[in-house]
């Protein structure tokens, strides 16, 4: 069987659809090539806005017009909740956000007898976290490990804790398996990952938290260093930071959930921190990970956000300093407590104020690539052209330099320059 799979969405919907690919894999079934049709299509979808939903049904329209005798299979957070507009669309095999494994079993099902099936479940009633093998998107270098599952943080623009229900963590010694397996089979960097790593543990019996998780991947894979999905600010304290930073393996990379810089909107939000806690966090990183890279996600023009909101906000990011940030006009989600909410800003006003704070954002990247020169970083090698290897540095910039069958190993470069998005440097 030929197979199409494609994903939208964050790193969890990427882990999944590498540990789905993994199956198929195992079976004998191949991805079929460039211009070739496919006998089965996957698509893993988005829901995290309006937006993510409309491009998730454009995409299934999409490659089930460019295969139209494929069985179309289904699964994510946009089919968890809108099962019947996939159905529509004329999807044959509709799972949500849960058994990977099976709705592979359901693939090959509709393949050899043509009966597709739905399985939907009830999300909250998620109990266990679906053990799903580790691995690579693509290459050789650079793996990730799903160690969570679930959110109750209820946002009041967020769907997920609708979609993927309950906290579901990983057990450590799970963890610590699937780590080591990765290193021996030579892996140079592991992502952790997860919908909200900084609750990992409060499900498990002996309650271990994220540091715990970290710390013992850390002691299971000596030859690999370890970066981390987005955090909740509310998990960065000392001793986190301190126990991490002693392992000697951490990415000075932390991709903080802001979603914006004034209090009053934070709370409208039902986010559990403020911009003093906030701010402690940041301090915090840069005192344990010295020129860490410091990213973070924000929303502009939330419901009742008023121009002096907008103020506030942007005084708050410069004051962070971050590295980059991912920056979105809010998207009203139909369900979400958000979407009922009074003084909605226009399309207009979302726009203006996002590319307000893009100016920043383009700024404050700008200087800290600059501050990167006549740093020494250590860098993953992972592609190669014209005698120049590229990878990521552990504050996961790009960085390119000359040299030789560098592809997988991590070594230590001199920054010399600056070229666009990525840096130049010269090995030690």
């Amino acid at each position: 069987m030929r197979y199409i799979i494609a994903t939208l969405g964050c790193k969890v919907n990427q882990y999944e659809t590498q540990a789905m690919e993994t199956f198929l894999r195992e079976r004998g079934h191949v991805h079929a090539a460039a211009g070739e049709s496919a006998d089965a299509i996957i698509v893993n979808t988005c829901a995290v806005t309006a937006e993510s939903g409309r491009k998730s049904r454009q995409l299934i329209r999409r490659l089930k017009d460019e295969n139209p005798d494929a069985v179309v299979a289904v699964c994510g957070c946009y089919s968890q909740i809108e099962p019947e507009a996939v159905k529509e669309l004329g999807a044959d095999v509709i799972f949500g956000a849960n058994n990977r494994k099976a709705l592979v079993d359901a693939v090959e099902k509709a393949y050899l007898s043509g009966e597709g099936c739905r399985d939907i479940d009830e999300p909250f009633k998620r109990r266990v976290l679906e053990k799903l093998p580790a691995g690579a998107v693509s290459g050789r270098t650079r793996a990730m490990l799903k160690i969570q599952d679930g959110c109750v943080n209820f946002c009041t623009y967020c769907i997920i804790p609708y979609t993927r229900g309950r906290l579901r963590s990983l057990p450590i010694e799970d963890a610590v398996y699937e780590t080591a397996k990765l290193n021996a089979e030579g892996f140079k960097e592991i992502i952790l990952t997860g919908i909200e790593v900084a609750s990992y543990g409060a499900d498990l019996p002996d309650k271990p938290n994220l540091a715990d998780v970290i710390v013992a991947c850390a002691e299971a894979a000596p030859d690999m260093r370890i970066r981390l999905g987005s955090l909740e600010p509310t998990v960065i304290t000392e001793d986190f930071c301190r126990r991490l930073a002693a392992t000697g393996r951490m990415c000075r990379h932390f991709h903080l959930s802001l979603q914006s810089g004034c209090d009053r909107t934070l709370k409208a939000m039902n986010r559990k921190y403020d911009t003093a806690h906030f701010y402690s966090a940041v301090e915090l990183l840069r005192k344990y990970f010295p020129n860490c890279g410091l990213t973070c996600d924000l929303i502009t023009g939330f419901p009742g956000e008023t121009d002096a909101d907008q103020l506030e906000t942007l005084d708050f990011i410069q004051k962070c300093a971050f590295s980059d940030m991912h920056i979105f006009p809010y998207s009203r989600r139909p369900g979400t407590p958000a979407d009922s909410m009074p003084d909605q800003c226009t399309r207009a006003v979302k726009d203006a104020r996002a590319h307000e704070a893009q100016r920043i954002c383009e700024r404050m990247h700008r200087e800290f690539l600059d501050s990167c020169i006549g740093q020494t970083l250590p860098v993953l090698f992972e592609t190669s052209e014209d005698g120049y290897f590229t990878g990521h540095s552990d504050t996961y910039v790009l960085v390119k330099a000359k040299g030789e069958a560098l592809r997988g190993k991590t070594l230590d470069v001199r920054i010399t320059a600056v070229d666009g998005e990525i840096l130049l440097g010269e090995l030690i």
